[in-house]
């Protein structure tokens, strides 16, 4: 699941756009401060993109955006009723990758954040002693390279794309065009089974791939 910093303080605008991009399935966290937005990326919590207005209390969305970029290199769309270019220009001049001019319709921002996001999608993924180059196709695990089938590899980074979010059996079969359709949903165990123990994942206690009692499987990390 991506997760979105909105900022924006306009309450129910931010409200409508909360709502309506959950509904999708991404997640959301949303403030009206400038300060609690840096504080959030000072965290080194995982944002995947940053959505800002720019008529802001305490700071101004431009000096904002700076400061923004200095912490992290996620894309960022202002999102601003100051629709003239001498606005947008100083917009990109401070580091965003977009400008959407208020009002919009909300399916606007959507195509622009899925535009941004397959633009900035990173090649080199790392989560704890794992790194996966999604270009590569190579998996490491503390400093040695796994041998993964392509079908492992197709897996492993459908439940990391999706992370935190349970993927059915069915969900998995799917997606993945070198799964055998006439194979039992089974296999699809087989092939966890194979992933957990190529990546030292501990089968009793598993800590990247767990079982979700039901429905599948998640990526936990």
């Amino acid at each position: 699941m991506h997760k979105l910093l909105l900022i924006e303080d306009d309450l129910e605008m931010q409200s409508l756009i909360v709502v309506y991009l959950t509904q999708l399935k991404y997640g959301v966290i949303a403030t009206h401060s400038p300060l609690k937005a840096l504080e959030i990326l000072e965290s080194k919590e995982s944002i995947d993109l940053i959505i800002l207005d720019l008529t802001l209390p305490e700071m101004d969305g431009f000096k904002l955006c700076k400061k923004i970029r200095e912490l992290t290199q996620s894309p960022i769309i202002i999102s601003s009723a100051r629709g003239d270019i001498y606005n947008k220009i100083e917009g990109f001049d401070k580091g965003a990758d977009d400008y959407l001019a208020k009002p919009y319709e909300p399916v606007e921002l959507l195509v622009r954040i899925n535009a941004l996001l397959r633009r900035f999608k990173p090649k080199v993924l790392e989560f704890d002693n794992i790194t996966i180059n999604t270009e590569t196709r190579k998996v490491v695990v503390d400093d040695i390279n796994i041998d993964l089938t392509q079908t492992e590899f197709d897996i492993l980074l459908l439940l990391v794309e999706n992370r935190q979010k349970p993927m059915s059996r069915e969900q998995i079969s799917n997606s993945i065009s070198t799964i055998n359709k006439d194979s039992t949903l089974r296999s699809i165990d087989t092939h966890i089974r194979n992933i957990r123990f190529k990546i030292n994942d501990n089968v009793k206690s598993p800590k990247f791939i767990q079982s979700v009692w039901g429905i599948g499987y998640k990526f936990c990390i």
